[in-house]
């Protein structure tokens, strides 16, 4: 399999997860249970007024990898470049989407942001609008304490590029305080980083991935939950509604990453991985958008069953920047190379 095909078996993975979590996010498991039956939510319904529907998770995200392409970009033309700053300028170019007024001036160049369909708004986390909408400075950390998983959510796009886990956690920091919330999203990016960098698989990406930042100062509640489901998988324990209520409800970014890497770890295939992650009382679309980057990267696109990339809204949307991510570093060149028109059109250095 191919970088590319990882690229987008983990971008549609993880929205096709978003979106089958969607209609359960705020459901105890007992209320799934009677609602769909014994095996919970299997396939999309509605939410927000349509079928696929993606939330604010996936929109982040779709915003964080343009930043990360304007940031190659300008790095590349430039010989110089604050990532996280970049970052922090696309997420309050989705702070707009979301009709929310930045305290910073915002361009609104490039096409991502001319998609209308990113303009709904799909219950964005309290956490991230005040943070953003609180910035002074592109580049500054949030003054709260959360370690919600709103950061954690948005960081699989760090994978494609080097230097993954500083970048992530950093970036982080503009709307989470708490180092769980952070450094959470830093781990999570390196893991994917391992699977798409060195080709390995799920289990040897989080195990090396703890052995060089496990024990990082504030590491240690991540450290623990990604133990404990690492024993869980090795004494055969297999995720379910209930059990999955002992590790929390994945609100705080800990457990969600220790709910989706346990859900991806025993998974037959995508699908059973993704219907696992999301049927339990608690963040569903986050864990199941956890679950998907991960089986989507080990698996490729192909692994995503036909009816709920039929139906996934924005779908076309999310394979373009799935295909950016690999053409833009492969292609840009910075200075006057045959693609660096357009690159520079849809994705602007400043």
């Amino acid at each position: 399999m191919n970088k590319l095909e990882r690229i987008k078996g983990c971008l549609l993975g993880g929205a096709v997860g978003d979106a089958l979590g969607a209609p359960v996010e705020f459901l105890e498991w007992p209320v799934i249970h009677a609602k769909y039956g014994g095996q919970g939510i299997t396939d999309f319904t509605p939410a927000y007024g349509r079928i696929g529907a993606i939330t604010d998770d996936t929109q982040m995200m779709l915003f964080t990898a343009e930043g990360l392409l304007r940031a190659y970009v300008r790095g590349s033309s430039r010989g110089i470049c604050h990532v996280p700053s970049v970052i922090h300028h696309a997420l309050l170019r989705w702070l707009i989407t979301q009709n929310e007024q930045p305290g910073i001036a915002v361009s609104k160049d490039g096409w991502l942001i001319d998609e209308k369909a990113l303009w709904a708004r799909r219950a964005p986390g309290s956490t991230c609008i005040s943070a953003l909408k609180a910035s002074k400075q592109l580049g500054s950390a949030a003054h709260n304490d959360s370690k919600g998983c709103g950061a954690l959510m948005r960081s699989a796009p760090f994978a494609f590029f080097a230097n993954a886990f500083e970048y992530a956690a950093e970036s982080g920091r503009l709307t989470h305080g708490h180092p769980s919330g952070y450094l959470a999203a830093g781990l999570f990016a390196d893991i994917l980083h391992r699977m798409t960098d060195r080709v390995m698989g799920l289990e040897k990406a989080v195990t090396d991935s703890l052995a060089e930042h496990g024990h990082k100062p504030d590491m240690e509640d991540i450290r623990e939950w990604l133990e404990r489901v690492l024993f869980f998988v090795r004494e055969g324990f297999h995720p379910t509604p209930e059990r999955i209520g002992e590790l929390g409800g994945g609100w705080v970014a800990e457990e969600a990453l220790a709910i989706g890497v346990w859900c991806a770890l025993t998974a037959d295939s995508l699908e059973d991985g993704v219907i696992r992650a999301v049927n339990h009382s608690g963040d569903s679309d986050s864990t199941g958008l956890i679950a998907g980057h991960l089986l989507g990267i080990e698996y490729g696109a192909a692994a995503i069953p036909t009816r709920w990339l039929q139906r996934l809204e924005l779908r076309h949307v999310i394979e373009r920047i799935a295909d950016d991510l690999e053409i833009v570093p492969r292609d840009y060149c910075g200075y006057g190379g045959e693609e660096d028109g357009w690159i520079e059109l849809a994705y602007p250095g400043g």
